[in-house]
């Protein structure tokens, strides 16, 4: 690959890898671990995520379990979930604190799916806006030393780039959409 599409590489590259942390945190009826990956527990003062305080771990398949360090954290942890937009009241029970995934509803399924797909086509829109910046750029390439026949071969090349990644973003939503669906 030319060392002019790499940096057209990594971006459309950090755009799926955020898609990717995106859906993992969207709640599909099953618990997992990540829907707490942006919390973060005031520790001492400092904003900690709670994977750094305290054991977490998805001990059914519809309940989160965390168990802190420092019993004095319980009351920490449960304000920010509290807070979160995730929308699970924790339990506490002096020791650990249970989060318990309902079961999801026909319509709730469904609104997920929205989301994901919406997701999806936002990450499709960077993806193609990355693809504009590198054609801009190319454009101005060729008005100095570069040919056009080389020009050509860029812009294959970006294009070729653009439709692998669009694919794997059509790949990850099929996926993810799936996993909702899947009662």
């Amino acid at each position: 690959m030319d060392d002019r599409m790499q940096q057209y590489d990594g971006r459309m590259k950090k755009t799926l890898e955020y898609l990717e942390a995106d859906y993992a945190a969207v709640r599909a009826g099953r618990a997992n671990p990540h829907v707490l990956d942006k919390l973060r527990v005031n520790y001492y003062g400092t904003p900690t995520p709670i994977q750094q305080v305290g054991n977490v771990t998805v001990p059914e398949a519809r309940v989160i379990q965390i168990a802190p360090w420092e019993k004095s954290l319980l009351k920490e942890i449960e304000k920010a979930i509290l807070t979160s937009d995730i929308g699970i009241n924790p339990t506490n029970d002096g020791s650990v604190i249970r989060l318990v995934f309902p079961e999801l509803t026909e319509e709730r399924r469904k609104d997920l799916v929205k989301d994901v797909k919406k997701k999806g086509e936002d990450a499709k829109v960077a993806v193609r806006n990355i693809r504009r910046d590198g054609n801009d750029a190319l454009k101005k390439l060729a008005k100095t030393e570069v040919s056009e026949d080389e020009i050509k071969q860029l812009e294959e090349q970006l294009q070729k780039l653009t439709d692998q990644y669009i694919k794997e973003i059509d790949a990850l939503m099929e996926t993810k959409s799936k996993e909702i669906m899947t009662v």
